[in-house]
């Protein structure tokens, strides 16, 4: 199969590895020149549960240099959806599928826009990496599950196909009837400590240390269950506690949130997608929302403290 990945970094380079490592044609694409010049020129450096290798990769800048694809999996920042999306019409054949595995809600209606919502399917994985360096990434695959799906919840034979194909690669993949559910239960996770984290600058070990925090955070995962539950999105969790505890297992206690590693990088983060997405379905259904709302605003706020600190820097 031949597969583009649409943001390279450390979750897509640890996915592609897997997958060029199972036989796939597995296209790599970041904007980083020197992180594609680096896995051009000696390989994607993959540091795992098996030691160290450097494995020979397909990497690119422009999707135009890779052609049309069978699967574009879609792993860029939530923000950087419909532009990289659309910078990466080359991709796009007629029978290619576009798969997103992003983080939070609202990818698959931006794909959808674009591609056309036929050829769009949703997952979630819990697959893990960190970019060490250009060309260098340490990779969480093993024992990482991965959840893949229809939209309208149909077992088709597309998503079975790719399905057979991760799987065969190493990625331990199940298909969903229930895919949107699917993408609630990681994203009630993700409200469980990615906001708070951002806001505190706590690791893992702190933030499971205090019980304000913790009171907090399950008063968010309330609102969005109560949320998804009015929106008629069938949950495997309806105890906060269980979102809790589910984002801590097998962390270490250094362990930063990705909107922690986002601010601490000067980047904006992926709230709106996240405890952003809670609020407009609150909105839309009629909930309440206001810790989720509350946190959306205090991200907003270090995002802008950030942005007017960088232009004042570059204006000296």
């Amino acid at each position: 199969m031949k597969i583009a990945i649409l943001g390279a970094g450390a979750l897509g380079c640890a996915i592609g590895a897997a997958l060029t490592e199972g036989g796939h044609e597995t296209w790599l694409i970041s904007r980083s020149p020197p992180h594609v010049n680096a896995m051009r020129g000696e390989g994607l450096r993959v540091d795992d549960a098996q030691g160290t290798r450097r494995i020979p990769v397909l990497a690119a800048t422009q999707a135009a240099e890779v052609g049309v694809a069978e699967l574009v999996i879609v792993l860029v920042k939530s923000f950087q959806t419909d532009a990289a999306m659309r910078g990466a019409a080359a991709l796009v054949g007629p029978d290619t599928l576009v798969l997103s595995l992003q983080n939070g809600l609202g990818h698959e209606a931006i794909l959808a826009d674009i591609v056309g919502r036929e050829r769009v399917l949703a997952g979630k994985t819990y697959v893990g990496g960190v970019l060490r360096g250009p060309g260098h990434i340490q990779s969480g695959v093993v024992g990482k599950a991965t959840y893949i799906g229809e939209l309208d919840g149909r077992l088709t034979q597309r998503v079975q196909a790719i399905a057979d194909a991760f799987n065969a690669a190493g990625l331990a993949t199940t298909v969903s009837d229930n895919i949107v559910g699917t993408m609630w239960d990681k994203l009630l996770v993700n409200v469980a400590t990615g906001a708070l984290t951002g806001i505190t600058r706590l690791t893992y070990g702190q933030l499971y240390d205090d019980a304000l925090l913790k009171a907090t955070s399950l008063a968010a995962v309330a609102e969005a269950i109560a949320a998804a539950q009015a929106a008629g999105v069938k949950l495997s969790m309806t105890d906060p506690e269980q979102a809790w505890t589910l984002a801590a297992e097998g962390l270490p206690a250094a362990f930063k949130t990705s909107m922690l590693q986002s601010l601490e990088k000067g980047s904006i983060t992926e709230i709106d997608f996240i405890n952003g997405s809670v609020v407009r379905y609150g909105q839309q259904y009629g909930v309440p929302t206001p810790v989720n709302a509350t946190l959306v605003a205090c991200i907003k706020g270090i995002e802008r403290a950030m942005a007017d600190r960088q232009r004042e820097e570059t204006a000296a």
